[in-house]
């Protein structure tokens, strides 16, 4: 952990916000993966797919559970967020 912390001391500010942000896409799309988890494959039929008559109500994992999931992950994002846009460490002597 203090060898990243060091890595990441040695970025300016806009490397940071691309790592915070490149961390948030890759989150996001393991919070659609994680929520899609037992929901129904929908796909191309041949025809402009406007009725919503084949979306099953109850399919797929339960509202609680999806809520916990976008929740855990967006605190691991604040939470990386923090580590990565904290202002550099300075050692210029004792204050």
């Amino acid at each position: 952990m203090v060898g990243l912390v060091r890595l990441i001391d040695g970025l300016n500010t806009a490397q940071r916000v691309v790592i915070v942000v490149a961390i948030g896409i890759a989150l996001a799309a393991v919070g659609l993966y994680l929520t899609s988890i037992g929901s129904p494959r929908f796909g191309w039929y041949a025809y402009s797919p406007l009725t919503r008559g084949a979306f099953l109500p109850g399919s797929g994992l339960p509202a609680w559970l999806r809520l916990i999931i976008w929740l855990g992950l967006t605190g691991i994002w604040a939470s990386t967020s923090v580590i990565v846009l904290r202002p550099p460490h300075r050692s210029d002597g004792p204050a």
